[in-house]
């Protein structure tokens, strides 16, 4: 055993009541064909030990959102920083977050209520006064919608579409003239109109991205997700190439500047400005950069990447250090994996929130999404301290949509009351998508095994729960990808472990596309309804 991995193992066993910032600095760095390791200072804990980016003694460890939060668009506005993500299939979506450090995140209100197709990548802006939100969907037929609301809470107008069929990861941006165009992937743009709701004129080709060299492992070139500022007389563009997930060393951002939004644009000498390396780093496929100045006017880089070992968690919210040079170019500091000089100035609000639920109150609160389907909102109601789930006809989850949420922690633990109709099997999964997903069900006969999407088989009730019981606990365990499930009939009794443990490890984009992130869900099919509560999340160590 290396002397750097004796030192690590000596951090893991540090007794609980050293603070976290408090550990020995040691070193953290991957040796030769060695595999990653984790960070040499563990994060903070934060709302039911969920890891927290901010440190507490200036210095913050990414990612500053855990979880899966892709394609980050960031709005400075004044002194307050707002940011929405990808949502894809899952509703709501766009959740709309609200920061005055860049570090520290609290969720606002979810933009979008209704299902319109998988939503990616869009752009928050604000012109005039009004905020938009230009969102790209895969969909019947594919398009570019925009909503817009004079309140970032909302309320968000009806989304309408742009008619653009042909492109994705739309950027807004206003001329010196005042001019609206929405730059688009692949290097076009076109027109918008006076009021951003409508297009003007035919789509123009104005800039050929930077290539990579041939012998680079990427998934495809793919150039998407431009994002454009005016900085010392240049619009300076960003651009993603190298595609979004695939070999960790594939997706990257380049840059390119111009002195007008026409062009000519001119490609930076230093391309790619970030990438993923080798796969030993602890970031893997970065891309998708967004510049915003800081509190005091520093640069900053919001960006996506995968953790090393966790494809599962998706595509995680990064922060960096970017600077202007001598020449006009910007530049960006890469995560190495260590601790980072948070931005100055700002304010550090209250960070993330809890997704435990009493069920209190008559509304869900904003993370709850369902995770496939659509017009499945009426399905849920929110009563008597319970969650009211009515069932669709099926046998499981993977023909009756269920209700989840995103988190970012590598291991933690859900429990749950639950109660149901005789026509009913509900129970709680790690859902990835209706094909895939692994979890336990309960109907008025038996326990029901999900693994790899599928029904796998009946288990009898353990001791101290009647078989036609229909009222019990249940609890589902995922430690580094080891999914172990737990049932009893009520408090008074232990829990009984599953016969089956799973490995999930491999419930990810790469083996099933899509795009998405494996999530905590419940789940009610069949003919009635099922009754949630007391739903209890912790993060483990």
């Amino acid at each position: 055993m290396t002397l750097h991995r004796r030192a690590l193992l000596g951090l893991l066993a540090l007794p609980e009541t050293l603070p976290a910032w408090a550990a020995p600095a040691i070193d953290c760095a991957a040796e030769p064909g060695q595999p990653y390791l984790p960070p040499c200072k563990p994060w903070p804990k934060g709302i039911e030990g969920q890891r927290r980016a901010d440190r507490g003694d200036g210095t913050f460890l990414n990612p500053v959102l855990a979880g899966d939060r892709p394609d980050p668009s960031v709005l400075k506005d004044v002194d307050d920083y707002y940011l929405t993500h990808s949502s894809f299939e899952a509703v709501p979506g766009l959740l709309i977050w609200h920061s005055r450090d860049l570090v520290n995140w609290q969720p606002v209100a979810n933009a979008l209520h209704q299902a319109v197709g998988s939503v990616w990548a869009p752009d928050l802006c604000k012109h005039g006064g009004r905020y938009y939100l230009y969102l790209p969907v895969k969909a019947q037929p594919n398009d570019i919608l925009v909503t817009w609301a004079d309140r970032i809470e909302g309320p968000w107008s009806p989304p309408q579409p742009l008619g653009l069929p042909k492109h994705i990861d739309p950027t807004h941006v206003a001329n010196e003239n005042g001019q609206r165009w929405l730059f688009l992937s692949g290097g076009d743009r076109v027109r918008l109109s006076d009021d951003g709701l409508k297009t003007v004129g035919a789509i123009e080709h104005i800039y050929d991205p930077w290539r990579y060299p041939d012998d680079w492992d990427v998934e495809s070139f793919s150039p998407e997700g431009p994002k454009i500022i005016r900085h010392g007389g240049w619009w300076h563009m960003l651009l993603a190439v190298g595609g979004t997930a695939g070999p960790p060393t594939g997706h990257m951002v380049i840059a390119a500047r111009s002195r007008s939004l026409d062009g000519p644009w001119e490609q930076a000498p230093h391309n790619p400005l970030m990438r993923t390396k080798s796969p030993r780093e602890r970031w893997w496929s970065r891309g998708h950069g967004s510049l915003v100045q800081g509190p005091k006017g520093d640069w900053w880089m919001l960006y996506h990447g995968y953790e090393n070992s966790f494809h599962t968690l998706g595509r995680q919210m990064l922060l960096a250090p970017a600077r202007f040079s001598a020449d006009g170019w910007f530049h960006v500091d890469v995560d190495d994996g260590q601790p980072l000089p948070k931005p100055a100035g700002g304010e550090a609000l209250p960070h993330g929130m809890p997704l435990s639920a009493d069920f209190a109150g008559n509304r869900l609160q904003a993370h709850w999404q369902f995770l496939s389907g659509s017009g499945q909102a009426p399905r849920a109601r929110v009563a008597d301290g319970k969650l009211h789930l009515r069932a669709t006809p099926g046998k499981g989850p993977g023909d009756s949509a269920p209700l989840g949420f995103i988190q970012g922690d590598p291991a933690f633990e859900l429990e749950v009351d639950l109660d149901f109709d005789e026509g009913v099997q509900a129970g709680v999964v790690m859902f990835y998508s209706a094909k895939l997903y692994a979890g336990m069900g309960a109907n008025a006969k038996s326990l029901q095994l999900h693994r790899y999407g599928q029904d796998i088989r009946a288990v009898p009730k353990p001791v101290g729960m009647a078989a036609s019981a229909r009222q019990m606990q249940l609890k589902l365990r995922c430690v580094r990808h080891v999914l172990t499930l737990f049932s009893r009939a009520d408090a008074t009794l232990p829990w009984a472990k599953f016969p089956v443990q799973m490995d999930v490890s491999g419930y990810h984009h790469n083996s099933a596309g899509g795009f998405a992130s494996l999530r905590p869900a419940i789940y009610a099919a069949g003919n009635g309804e099922a009754r949630f509560a007391n739903l209890r999340y912790r993060a483990l160590d």
